[in-house]
């Protein structure tokens, strides 16, 4: 990840190297690893939040898309911020922020509240982050830089495998019986650690000559992404009404008049929020989809990941976070070899990757459709690992593949550009794959109950159950499930369940008889709806796979001046 102060000052530190420059990374890779392991150790706590607050599954869809169209919206206008104001003052401003809204998120007592505190993370992230590799490139000479930028990149590869771990150890814990709060309470002191070492050893630089900062560009385009992700995040929750599709389409006329203003802006003062000469160049305009729609299967996929494993199939935090060790171990792994491949592979790499993570998803539908609710960890670890070699082969030398065909010149924004698109993506995805996935389980809920009632039938007819009895019972079930599958709120007891309820109370076994057949069509329904929502992944990647066709070959460049550029999962 970068923005346009990562390539913006070439040279080294004024008066030569600091002497405290590794403390100084230290510190700033501290606080960078901290905000990476939050995005990662989310996922793993979706199911618990989603009970404790009573939360809709739309509400859970804004928990994670709200933080990354924030952090999206402010990443370029934060690094600029730290050009302007100074790259120190604004790291620790966007640092403490950044804890704040962590110890928010931490006592949310709602939904909203955790919604709320979840952007501004992102808001004062995004102003932190950008200064990270700005810090590096101005704190280090340039015999020293990319021993510091492979440093930041393990430290990605760290925090993408310990998050869901952390996470799943922490939940489990139940510390003081905060449940899922601790993996946001836990930036608290680290955040205040990272405070009080980056005042003593952080040097402070600013851009000799920083570009303007463009809030009207920033207020257009976030009302442009808005009109776009709200409907698609709210439409099922209020039934498709006719303002959601209308939303959808004024978004396409408030981004055309964002490009209009840019171009204003550009002509006027020369500092538009993105500069759209870059499109003029033939390679960026593919390079920009490629990087949108890839970004938009990643936090897809865990989402429903997730919400499978725990709510499907039942598994604790911590059994669904070692489930995905294989992921993250293959996306580390691979990033690690593919870096060194880009010089001889050039953008074939990223074909490479494409096909391994279609091959990977198809082989995770395959084993879903061959085990179902029944599949066991170990089932899924060869494709998962699949899955994460091709992660790795993408993630790590995307940035630089598709900035080979940029100008020296325009790097640094194009990188900042870029980035803000992943972002964007990733929280388009969020919005899409909760269409497909959400509106799976109530779909195909009518099927899965005509799978299960026959089984039913015979336990309740095993129990002694009188035949007019049972036919009651398998009507109340049936219509409980659909219901419950439906709901906006999964949280929330439809009447039908609580009929069903009443209807075994006194009667121990036939109680035993519909929970047993309740949890097997639960687990049915969620393996199903993920297999088939796993079908957008294999789409977008097969996408992805075209679209590299379009990027210029980068062998032979091993785009050094771009590798500060590479950015988080």
């Amino acid at each position: 990840m970068s923005t346009s102060t990562a390539t913006a000052e070439p040279g080294r530190a004024p008066g030569g190297a600091d002497p405290r420059r590794w403390i100084a990374l230290a510190v700033v890779l501290t606080a960078g690893f901290m905000q990476l392991v939050d995005i990662s150790i989310v996922n793993v706590a979706i199911p618990s939040i989603q009970r404790d607050l009573d939360a809709t599954y739309s509400q859970i869809q804004w928990v994670l898309a709200g933080y990354q169209l924030a952090f999206a919206i402010m990443l370029i206008t934060g690094g600029r911020l730290g050009d302007i104001d100074g790259r120190k003052r604004m790291f620790m401003i966007g640092m403490a922020g950044f804890t704040l809204a962590s110890a928010l998120c931490g006592l949310a007592q709602s939904p909203s509240m955790l919604i709320a505190s979840r952007v501004l993370q992102g808001l004062f992230g995004a102003v932190m982050f950008p200064q990270i590799l700005s810090v590096i490139q101005v704190t280090f000479p340039p015999k020293e830089r990319a021993t510091a930028f492979g440093m930041f990149g393990a430290t990605i590869g760290l925090a993408t495998i310990t998050g869901p771990l952390v996470g799943g150890l922490l939940i489990d814990a139940n510390l003081l019986g905060l449940e899922w709060r601790p993996i946001f309470l836990v930036n608290v002191p680290i955040g205040i650690a990272a405070l009080v070492f980056a005042a003593r050893f952080l040097a402070e630089s600013k851009a000799p000559r920083a570009l303007r900062l463009d809030p009207v560009g920033v207020a257009i385009v976030t009302a442009g992404l808005l009109l776009l992700v709200f409907p698609l995040v709210q439409g099922r929750d209020v039934g498709w009404p006719l303002w959601t599709f209308l939303s959808m389409a004024a978004a396409v006329p408030v981004l055309a008049g964002f490009a209009l203003y840019e171009r204003r802006k550009k002509a006027r003062d020369g500092s538009p929020l993105v500069d759209l000469d870059l499109f003029r160049q033939p390679s960026f305009v593919p390079g920009l989809a490629l990087a949108a729609i890839f970004f938009m299967g990643i936090p897809a996929f865990f989402l429903t990941f997730s919400l499978w494993l725990q709510i499907g199939l039942g598994f604790s935090p911590l059994h669904a976070g070692l489930t995905g060790v294989p992921f993250a171990v293959g996306s580390a792994l691979a990033s690690a070899a593919s870096v060194r491949l880009v010089p001889t592979l050039g953008r074939r790499i990223l074909s490479v990757g494409s096909l391994l993570l279609v091959a990977g998803m198809g082989a995770l539908i395959w084993t879903v459709d061959r085990y179902g609710g029944a599949v066991h960890s170990w089932q899924l670890l060869p494709a998962l690992l699949v899955c994460g070699l091709g992660l790795g082969c993408v993630i790590a030398p995307l940035v630089n593949v598709i900035l080979a065909g940029i100008r020296g010149q325009d790097a640094g924004a194009a990188s900042g550009v870029l980035t803000t698109v992943q972002q964007v993506g990733g929280a388009v995805g969020v919005a899409l794959i909760g269409v497909i996935f959400f509106g799976l389980l109530g779909s195909q809920a009518a099927g899965v109950a005509d799978d299960v009632l026959g089984g039913l039938q015979r336990d309740l007819q095993g129990a002694g159950v009188p035949p007019a009895v049972t036919r009651q019972i398998e009507a109340g079930f049936r219509t409980c499930f659909e219901d419950r599958a439906s709901a906006k709120d999964p949280s929330a007891v439809p009447a039908s369940c609580a009929r069903a309820e009443a209807q075994g109370q006194g009667q121990q076994q036939v109680g035993r008889v519909v929970a047993a057949t309740a949890d097997a069509a639960r687990r049915e329904n969620f393996s199903k709806a993920f297999q088939r929502s796993l079908l957008f992944e294999v789409a977008v990647y097969l996408v992805c796979f075209l679209l590299v066709f379009l990027l210029p070959d980068a062998r032979g460049d091993a785009a050094a001046q771009h590798a500060e550029a590479a950015g988080p999962v």
